[in-house]
């Protein structure tokens, strides 16, 4: 057809378009595919002549699996077929390191600018999953808090799942974020990553990677990581590192999730932070108790407007700020105030830490330090400072860096349930007869009792109370509650530093 083209010749071309290929590249991009296709000639596939990459992926899948050479059609075994096809097309690592360095010796945007749009434009970030990705803003005390139902990741496949288990035990790589990944052909238990490649940055003295978040949970969503597999450590090495990226990269903010268990990320065995270019709601919200500490006069700092603990630190000198960092540290680990449940350790065991985010604002140095605490009681098994169980039917998960800055990366569960739960409460119906109801039935009674549900308003307002829920969720997490109480406490804490 006229308007048609072969999805090989399709590839190719989208490859030589977006500048992973040269033009006298094209006929060696089409025999690798072939051989990657399993195939000798042409396949008889074709695609619309401006399909976008997925779909032409999609259709180079559904022959490959027609003819055999893709034997199971699931999104797994898919993902690892299309990351081969788009990795025989991916420049070598050298190549990229080269053009990233040469673009950074002119500024480091444009460094950044060209290696976040070619991260896209391997298909390492899946912009057509990222797309489905629902966001909203919902208003709080604390102003706009950011609302993402995470749609971006695949649902777990079944099939790939009992496969899993017949497989050899593996440690390579060692985690989802060691170098080793680079080229990966993957496995059902782990990510395929052909078309992943990271760039070699130095960072206060030490060797580490920089790379993108495949599933861009925020603007440039990048992910800088040590080069060798270490646990994560908050201490005055990691904000003389937090401080020394921001100086290499200042349209960037970068932060560390705490380093124990309930308050920390999801790995904690391999050193990294997590950075990007966007302006978090935490960042907006302004210190509302300006605090100073003797011996540090030229540093700015104070209690942030903030549903979790937050001392806002800034100077044009970062030894300085770290130095001040490090005294709060210190002074944050060995801490306990029995009054305020606040317990350094119990039975052996740490308990307090913090979560440091560093920026460059209007030419100062700026940390953000949420004081953190790991404690479990009877009545909160998951942790006191945790989402509270009332607040399961929306966030059960640890609060992690990004949920820290304002950010509620929600389970994907919540897309049906939600709308369940509006449509529900515009029709009048019984919210505890659906199973996608009924988890949130004592909620949204309490919203039918309090907001006028229309057909027109109603998935409004159930986001606009999630946001609130989430908003409380924090408050969960703060150490110290936004009472005269907790904040008396809080600065009891601030004169031991």
């Amino acid at each position: 057809m006229p308007n048609e083209k072969n999805a090989v010749l399709a590839l190719a071309d989208y490859a030589l378009e977006r500048g992973l290929i040269e033009e006298c590249e094209r006929i060696w991009a089409v025999n690798v595919l072939l051989d990657a296709l399993c195939c000798d000639a042409l396949p008889d596939v074709t695609v619309p002549a401006d399909a976008p990459l997925h779909v032409i992926l999609d259709a180079l899948c559904d022959d490959a699996h027609a003819r055999g050479a893709l034997t199971e059609d699931s999104v797994v075994y898919r993902d690892i077929f299309d990351t081969e096809l788009m990795g025989r097309l991916t420049p070598r690592p050298a190549q990229v390191h080269a053009r990233f360095e040469a673009l950074r010796r002119q500024s480091p945007e444009k460094a950044t600018d060209w290696y976040y749009a070619f991260s896209r434009d391997t298909n390492y970030i899946r912009r057509d999953r990222i797309a489905k990705d629902i966001q909203w803003k919902a208003p709080t005390e604390y102003g706009d808090l950011d609302i993402t139902i995470n749609l971006s990741k695949p649902e777990k496949d079944p099939r790939a799942i009992a496969a899993a288990r017949n497989l050899p035990a593996s440690d390579y790589p060692r985690c989802q974020l060691c170098a080793e990944n680079e080229g990966y052909a993957g496995r059902v238990n782990h990510p395929a990553r052909q078309n992943h490649r990271t760039v070699p940055i130095t960072v206060n003295g030490s060797p580490w990677f920089l790379q993108y978040s495949p599933y861009v949970y925020y603007n440039e969503h990048c992910i800088c990581f040590n080069r060798e597999h270490v646990p994560m450590r908050i201490d005055r090495a990691c904000f003389d590192k937090l401080l020394d990226f921001v100086s290499q990269f200042p349209h960037y903010f970068v932060g560390s999730n705490a380093d124990l268990p309930i308050v920390g990320g999801s790995i904690l065995a391999h050193d990294h932070f997590q950075g990007g270019r966007y302006t978090f709601p935490m960042e907006k919200a302004p210190v509302e108790t300006p605090f100073v500490f003797p011996g540090f006069l030229d540093v700015d700092a104070g209690i942030v407007k903030w549903p979790m603990s937050a001392l806002r630190l800034r100077c044009n000198d970062r030894t300085r700020l770290a130095q001040l960092a490090e005294r709060v540290l210190d002074a944050w680990r060995g801490y306990t105030d029995e009054s305020a449940m606040i317990y350094a350790e119990t039975n052996g065991e740490a308990h307090n830490t913090i979560t440091p985010i560093a920026r460059m604002r209007e030419g100062h140095y700026e940390l953000d330090l949420v004081l953190r605490n790991n404690l479990t009681t009877p009545e909160h098994p998951l942790g006191l400072y945790h989402p509270h169980a009332e607040k399961h039917h929306i966030k059960k998960e640890n609060i992690g860096l990004i949920e820290v800055m304002g950010l509620a990366v929600l389970p994907a569960r919540l897309r049906e349930e939600l709308k369940a739960v509006a449509d529900c409460l515009a029709a009048g119906g019984d919210l505890r007869e659906s199973p996608l109801t009924e988890k949130h039935a004592f909620w949204a009674e309490d919203i039918r009792r309090r907001r006028t549900v229309s057909a027109d308003n109603a998935l409004e307002i159930v986001r606009e109370e999630t946001g609130l829920v989430f908003a409380g969720v924090l408050e969960d997490a703060g150490v110290y509650k936004r009472t005269a109480a907790g904040k008396a406490a809080f600065l009891r804490f601030l004169e031991t530093v």
